[in-house]
């Protein structure tokens, strides 16, 4: 992750809160919950699940560039006990020239 500047007007942050404890699951949590129960190998069902998009964010600072963005997402999810976080990607990875970045050493995910 890097700074995103949306002080251009260019890109823009949504979130959508998926409140399921004693409701119908809608197809997006349970793709979530069969993402959680592959990579973690553990029966999983989520009680409260909140999904951030970052649509076309330009990279800090968008006075250098505002045509090169990144649409990503962070889904956060618990089911009262555990808590788990997807980091989504656009597909073809990352949109920002990294070689304009204050470091070159970019990676894409978390450690």
């Amino acid at each position: 992750w890097d700074n995103a500047d949306f002080s251009r007007g260019v890109g823009t942050t949504f979130y959508q809160e998926f409140l399921t404890l004693n409701t119908a699951k809608p197809p997006f949590v349970r793709d979530v919950e069969a993402k959680v129960r592959r990579y973690m190998r553990s029966s999983y069902s989520a009680a409260w699940t909140l999904k951030i998009t970052w649509e076309k964010a330009p990279a800090y600072a968008a006075r250098t560039d505002t045509r090169r963005t990144n649409t990503y997402q962070a889904v956060l999810t618990t089911d009262g006990f555990r808590s788990y976080i997807l980091m989504l990607y656009q597909a073809g990875g990352m949109g920002w020239d990294y070689t304009r970045l204050p470091t070159t050493s970019v990676l894409i995910g978390y450690t």
